[in-house]
């Protein structure tokens, strides 16, 4: 006889059957915008025009307009560019590595988490376009294209060129990955739609799937390609943007531990965001039965393994600093924790080391409230690793004399404002005009449990 406490919990709950999974995820994509909806896409396009007016300015001006110097080259702008890259990390894992580990829990979550990586990679990306001063010619800069300038060719021993291929190449298989699972829910609502437009539509965007077997066959035997090659691109893509520090040999970032450093803290940036995103959703669709309390408890353990993981880096920084014996590695440890940038350092070990570990404890992890705040907080303390890890690094190398302040300049912040008016305009729009849970594999699970058609 089986245990009471090692019977799972069901992954979906309140008695559904089929017809209801159907009913209550396609119902709001073909239910009128409510209000709610309608306000937050509001604020979202307002937060995205007052940062289009610093982007504007950014392109028409130069990037004079930030507060870079001769000093701190880089700041805001690469600081952002990964904190976005590392939030782009949750939904390939969740789609990719547990669905090759068969992972039944990723069903409800793996939609949102998906779309959430396609829209940070966007967001990301701005910002290597706009640093470059010129974008218009970014596309010689960037990628090996013949070209009028004489012998201006990339330069393939740059990570900087690396990242280029690998993020361009995580998105274009993270977004087929997206679009693929997508296509037999079009395909529901397409069979529903009351009116022509959206029967065209939606039929356009299910490429005529008629739910045969041997269609059903094709789709999961794509969708495990797509996997197995989502999967090496998660510990790529991070590893190669650690690759734009760890090659250098300013004092900070010379070191080996930046790849797995950086993918661990990646997927913990990544769940933060997805649960963040996905409790609101959660509660604003009314999708508790679909997202449940395991759900989140689940997606907080991953936050509790991948947050220790960074602690233990931030030791080993230090601790490999002292062991060098190389006095500007060690000074530049001191400086982060000591100096003018003191406050940006233990916001970082605040929400970063400490704030996960409240998870350990079962009654915080199941508590939407405390989770959800953990969720911001650590998103916080991701940005603020990313800012100590590239301005405490440059602003004091190894040269006393051209050490500078970086400050912040209202196009700075501005732009990044833009970023996330882009995110979370994209994201609304995802979540009403499409299912935001993949309604075919929530079915399965129904299904395999054997309750009720």
């Amino acid at each position: 006889m089986i245990a009471e406490s090692a019977v799972r919990e069901p992954l979906v709950t309140g008695g559904k059957t089929v017809h209801d999974v159907t009913q209550d995820i396609a119902g709001r994509v073909e239910d009128k915008p409510a209000k709610s909806w309608l306000l937050a896409m509001a604020v979202s396009l307002a937060t995205l025009a007052v940062g289009g007016y610093a982007v504007a300015m950014t392109v028409w001006e130069g990037i004079g307009m930030w507060g870079l110097n001769k000093t701190v080259g880089w700041a805001w702008d690469i600081t952002n560019f990964v904190w976005w890259v590392g939030i782009g990390h949750a939904g390939t894992l969740i789609s990719a590595i547990l669905l090759l580990f068969r992972q039944r829990w990723r069903m409800s979550i793996n939609r949102a988490a998906e779309a959430m990586t396609i829209f940070a990679v966007i967001c990301a990306a701005m910002f290597p376009v706009l640093h470059m001063g010129r974008p218009w010619l970014g596309f010689y800069w960037a990628l090996p294209l013949p070209n009028t300038f004489g012998s201006l060719w990339v330069n393939f021993n740059s990570p900087l060129l690396w990242d280029v291929f690998a993020i361009s190449t995580y998105f274009s298989v993270s977004l087929v990955f997206w679009y693929i699972g997508l296509i037999p829910d079009f395909a529901t609502i397409r069979d529903r739609a009351t009116n022509k437009i959206s029967a065209a539509i939606y039929g356009t965007l299910s490429f005529g799937w008629d739910g045969a077997a041997k269609t059903w066959s094709r789709y999961e035997t794509v969708a495990l390609i797509l996997a197995g090659l989502a999967t090496p691109l998660v510990l790529s893509v991070h590893t190669i943007v650690s690759f734009d520090f760890a090659t250098s040999v300013i004092p900070g970032w010379h070191t080996t531990i930046f790849p797995p450093y950086f993918v661990a803290g990646a997927i913990f940036s990544g769940f933060a965001m997805v649960l963040t995103l996905l409790l609101i959703t959660r509660k604003v669709y009314k999708l508790e039965d679909y997202i449940t309390i395991q759900h989140i408890e689940l997606m907080n353990i991953v936050i509790i393994i991948t947050g220790s993981i960074v602690g233990i880096a931030y030791i080993t920084e230090f601790f490999i600093a002292w062991y060098s014996g190389v006095e500007a590695e060690q000074y530049a440890f001191i400086n982060r924790a000591t100096g003018p940038y003191w406050w940006a350092y233990w916001s970082m070990m605040t929400c970063n080391v400490i704030s996960p570990q409240l998870f350990w404890f079962k009654k915080i992890r199941t508590n939407l409230a405390a989770t959800f705040i953990i969720s911001i907080i650590v998103n916080i303390g991701m940005w603020f690793e990313r800012f100590v890890i590239i301005v405490t690094s440059l602003h004091r190398d190894f040269l006393p004399s051209s050490w500078a302040m970086f400050y912040p300049t209202v196009y700075d912040m501005g732009v990044y404002l833009f970023t996330f008016g882009l995110f979370f305009t994209l994201f609304f729009a995802f979540a009403k005009f499409f299912p935001v849970i993949n309604m075919a594999e929530v079915k399965s699970i129904i299904k395999a449990t054997g309750e009720k058609k």
